[in-house]
């Protein structure tokens, strides 16, 4: 499907452009590889001209260029130069980017600076470089490696200048594709689960692999997004969501460790609906308003979550108005953190962070105990009395809580 057609990958000298280069280029597409690396670098693999290789033996056509997104004149350069080689461009994929997972006060300046300019700047003005002969192109695309928006504010509190900088790539998307809508077709792609590149070893260390997926399982969501009509814009696609639309089943072929725990991505802390995920639902203001009223059940990525939501699943009108309570859960150790359960508002919810009002009871324990609770294997009064569980607020509350889940344990 995209035998002669032309990609401009930024990044995609190794990992996940390179995946998606290698995809395209089975096929027989030309692929400007648009990176920084030329010579070996002391601790990451390959270089835009072994990249190259690789696209050309999986019958590709590779253009290797050396371009750091920072430098608007290597852009520009290369753009010019995939033009006169090539006859023009048919697909931009931003996914050059950098990371740091650093708090305000622990991130340099420097960092900043990288970040902004790679990935909110860098994709701006590729992006900017490549429009004029995208136009022309009978199918163009433009793709981003970017999230959704999630304005929780769980995302910003611990690495707010990365946040901010690939939410800026995500801006990118709202605008220019309602401002080339008809032209071009412009998304946002983002993985369900962790992706095995060398910047998850460098962020997770030894062994982190094995709760990773492989670079394909991107590779091959771009391609479906890269090979649909330019009337398909605006989406902020999750890759695991739109192979299942697609009819893929087996996602163990994914699988770094196939049967292993893996860990969820950024940013997703809702169950993913792609139809929410249009462009028109993600305005800030959109999104804030959805925040403050109405709660979404916990994505299914972990026993905890699994667990709330199996939860909200069993919730009835009934048990809402028999117990009017709105019990709070501070976990500490995996998928730890803030939960909440509102028996008390409307048809009742569950989720991540603070409830929605003031809770009656707030319970603390460990994330482990707390499964074990709640699927039958510990009963509430123990783990109060043995000091597993510790109790604040309501109590005649918590006692209805265990009532609760006794109603509950065969669902969970």
């Amino acid at each position: 499907k995209l035998a002669g057609c032309t990609l401009f990958i930024t990044g995609a000298s190794r990992g996940i452009g390179k995946a998606i280069a290698l995809k395209a280029a089975k096929d027989g597409a030309n692929i400007v590889i648009a990176a920084k690396t030329a010579e070996p670098h002391p601790t990451l693999p390959g270089t835009i001209y072994t990249a190259a290789e690789e696209i050309e033996a999986a019958g590709g056509k590779a253009l290797p260029c050396v371009v750091n997104v920072r430098e608007e004149e290597q852009i520009i350069s290369a753009v010019e130069k995939a033009v006169k080689t090539f006859g023009g461009i048919d697909i931009l994929v931003n996914n050059a980017s950098a990371i740091s997972l650093t708090g305000t006060l622990e991130t340099a300046t420097k960092k900043v600076n990288l970040m902004m300019d790679v990935n909110v700047r860098g994709t701006y003005l590729t992006s900017k470089a490549c429009l004029p002969h995208l136009r022309k192109s009978k199918n163009p695309h433009i793709l981003n490696l970017s999230p959704p928006m999630n304005l929780h504010p769980m995302w910003f509190k611990n690495h707010c200048a990365y946040t901010i900088s690939k939410y800026g790539m995500s801006m990118c998307v709202l605008g220019m594709a309602e401002e080339f809508r008809g032209e071009v077709a412009v998304n946002a792609l983002w993985p369900k689960t962790a992706i095995h590149t060398a910047a998850m070893d460098m962020l997770g260390g030894a062994g982190i692999e094995k709760q990773c997926r492989k670079t394909d399982i991107l590779a091959d969501a771009a391609y479906c997004i890269l090979t649909k009509p330019k009337s398909f814009t605006g989406n902020f696609i999750i890759d695991e969501v739109l192979l299942r639309e697609e009819g893929v089943k087996d996602f163990d072929v994914y699988a770094i460790a196939p049967g292993h725990p893996l860990i969820p991505d950024f940013f997703l802390d809702v169950e993913i609906d792609t139809a929410a995920l249009k462009q028109k639902g993600y305005g800030a203001a959109q999104a804030l308003k959805e925040e403050k009223t109405e709660s979404t059940p916990a994505k299914p990525c972990g026993p905890i979550a699994e667990t709330f939501r199996v939860i909200q699943g069993a919730m009835t009108e009934e048990t809402v108005r028999s117990t009017q309570g709105v019990f709070q859960f501070e976990l500490s150790g995996d998928s730890g953190g803030t939960w909440y359960i509102d028996l008390k508002n409307k048809g009742g919810s569950t989720g991540f962070g603070k409830p929605p009002g003031t809770a009656d009871v707030v319970m603390s324990m460990s994330s482990a105990d707390f499964v074990e609770m709640f699927t039958g294997k510990l009963k509430p009064t123990m783990a109060f009395m043995s000091g597993k569980l510790k109790i604040k607020g309501n109590m005649a509350l918590a006692m209805k809580l265990e009532k609760l889940l006794t109603q509950l344990n065969s669902k969970l």
